[in-house]
């Protein structure tokens, strides 16, 4: 389904998101779009690869937020990161150039977001030397074939309900295939059913707190940290 019309709307930890009244969904957390990002992608997802040189793949490219962050992230710590990316429906300029997420990054230069947005889809993109390489996709990620390995996979699809086609197990199954030995899915969904989908797919799934305002999110890796994982919280 793709969203037709959008709105600005300021989130609770100053950060903007994007409303879609058609589908009744933000692109972020009310509670806190670069704080959810954070949490979600880079705390519980980025910081728990062990690797300076690492691969990315994400689902939902959307606002550019987690790109973003991760390319701070890469400055601040010395990484050497490739960013592949994948989107149907990019966000129009208009509405980008509206967005206030260069301040919550201030280790990068201030029009960091806009050079992220200026790279042409469908072709790589060095935003820092043996730091950041960005690949943006405007494909279809239901019929997209993976040709390379990854270390670790935002999924940031819109939710279930309101995006089913993105959350079928045998899309999962492609996306545990790609992975690298000990590669790690982060998604800020918890639903019950995704993380069975997750777990037929060959991954061993923890539930993890979540951002502000949710009480768990996932994480999913393709082989089995040494201490026990997917115990239901009491």
């Amino acid at each position: 389904m793709k969203p037709n019309t959008f709105f600005l709307k300021k989130t609770a930890d100053g950060s903007d998101t994007l409303f879609s009244p058609e589908m009744e969904e933000s692109y972020h957390s009310v509670n806190g779009a670069a704080q959810e990002s954070r949490h979600v992608f880079i705390q519980a997802g980025l910081k728990e690869v062990s690797k300076q040189q690492i691969r990315i793949f994400e689902v939902g490219f959307g606002t550019g937020l987690n790109a973003l962050l991760t390319w701070g992230e890469a400055h601040r710590n010395h990484l050497n990161i490739v960013y592949d990316s994948i989107e149907a429906f990019p966000v129009s300029d208009v509405l980008l150039r509206e967005l206030n997420y260069g301040q919550f990054v201030p280790e990068l230069p201030t029009d960091a977001f806009l050079e992220l947005h200026k790279t042409a889809w469908n072709h790589p993109a060095v935003l820092e030397k043996d730091c950041f390489l960005l690949n943006k996709w405007q494909r279809d990620f239901t019929s997209w074939r993976f040709t390379g390995k990854y270390d670790l996979i935002f999924f940031d699809a819109f939710a279930p309900d309101k995006q089913p086609e993105m959350w079928e197990e045998d899309l999962f199954q492609k996306l545990f295939e790609t992975l690298n030995k000990d590669g790690i899915l982060v998604t800020y969904c918890a639903k019950g059913e995704v993380r069975r989908r997750l777990q037929r797919s060959g991954f061993q799934v923890e539930r993890i707190p979540g951002p502000p305002g949710k009480r768990e999110m996932l994480r999913a890796r393709k082989s089995a940290p040494d201490q026990e994982i997917d115990k239901d919280r009491q």
